[in-house]
Formats: C-alpha cells, sequence, structure tokens
C-alpha cells in the first residue's frame, strides 16, 4: 500500500512538473514570439513569472522525493552508526518544521489575499497564484515523509547514499535484471 501511494505521488508530481515545464516554454515562446512581431501580449511577463514559481516549488517537492536536494550525506555517513538515526531524525524534524510553518503562513497570506486579482489579468484571483506557497510545502512534507523509510535503512546499514549514487544503482539494478 505504501509502495503504491508513493509511486502514485511520484508519477503524479512528475507528470505535473512536466507539465508545469512545457507551459513555462510555450508562454515564454510565444511572447517572444509576440512582441518581435509587434503585438506584445499584456499578461506574458506576470504569467511566466508565475508559472516559474510553481515550477520551483513543485519541482523542489520532486526532488525532495527522490532526495536530490542539498544533503551532507558524508557528514551522516561519517558518524558512528549508532548515531546516524538520531542525526537523520533530527534533520527531518527541521525540515518538515520549516516546511510546516511555511504552509501555515502560505495558508495565512491566502487569507489575506481574498479579493484580490492578477494585475494583467484582473478576473485570475491572486490567491490562486500564490496558493502554491501552502501547496508546495505540504507536498514537500509529503515528499520527505514518503523517502524517509529508505532513509532510515540506510541510516540504519552501511549509510546514507546520496541521490545521483542511488539513481545509478537503480539503473544497474535494472540493467542487471534483463
Amino acid at each position: 500500500m505504501f509502495f503504491t501511494l508513493r509511486t502514485a505521488f511520484d508519477r503524479a508530481l512528475t507528470a505535473f512538473v512536466i507539465l508545469l515545464l512545457a507551459s513555462l516554454a510555450v508562454i515564454v515562446l510565444m511572447g517572444v514570439t509576440y512582441r518581435k512581431l509587434g503585438i506584445s501580449m499584456v499578461w506574458y511577463d506576470e504569467v511566466a513569472s508565475i508559472a516559474l514559481a510553481w515550477l520551483t516549488y513543485y519541482g523542489a517537492a520532486l526532488a525532495a522525493l527522490k532526495r536530490a536536494h542539498i544533503g551532507f550525506p558524508g557528514l551522516v555517513n561519517a558518524m558512528q552508526p549508532m548515531l546516524r538515526v538520531p542525526v537523520v531524525l533530527l534533520g527531518e524534524v527541521v525540515v518538515i518544521g520549516f516546511f510546516a510553518v511555511l504552509a501555515w503562513y502560505g495558508f495565512q497570506v491566502l487569507v489575506i489575499l481574498e479579493g484580490d486579482g492578477m494585475v494583467s489579468l484582473p478576473w485570475v484571483p491572486t490567491r490562486l497564484t500564490q496558493s502554491v506557497i501552502p501547496i508546495g510545502a505540504l507536498l514537500f512534507i509529503l515528499a520527505q515523509l514518503f523517502s524517509l523509510p529508505e532513509l532510515l535503512a540506510q541510516a540504519r546499514g552501511a549509510g546514507v547514499i546520496d541521490a545521483e549514487k542511488q539513481e545509478m544503482q537503480k539503473e544497474l539494478e535494472r540493467a542487471l535484471q534483463k
């Protein structure tokens, strides 16, 4: 059950990040093309910057799920095995605590923005554009929790594997299974 939830979360988040990336590329290409044609779109700059922010938040959650953010596996691995798990758990508490605070204040911002609209597209609520803050923070927390069991298993075993080495190890395992 846990594995299928994590897999579904991974696939949905990956698909959404790809959609955001493709959308941002289309928006930027349209903006450049229309500007070169002399018929600039008034909404281009604002929508492109919002799309970039969304891509950043959702992409960060995807990176967290894959443990591809900046980490210190060498520092954890240099510790005695009995200290690794408490240090990893402390790090997780700090990260999850930070994103819980970010989600809380992100929701507070949405309350404050009630009734506001975008400058270039006033019919689009600012609350929609800024919803990425609390939603992205909650997705980051979920990603950390989904990847925590594997991280703890590594900390209990030979040591924490950084994301790049872990991806290479999975590719090797898949190649050997063929």
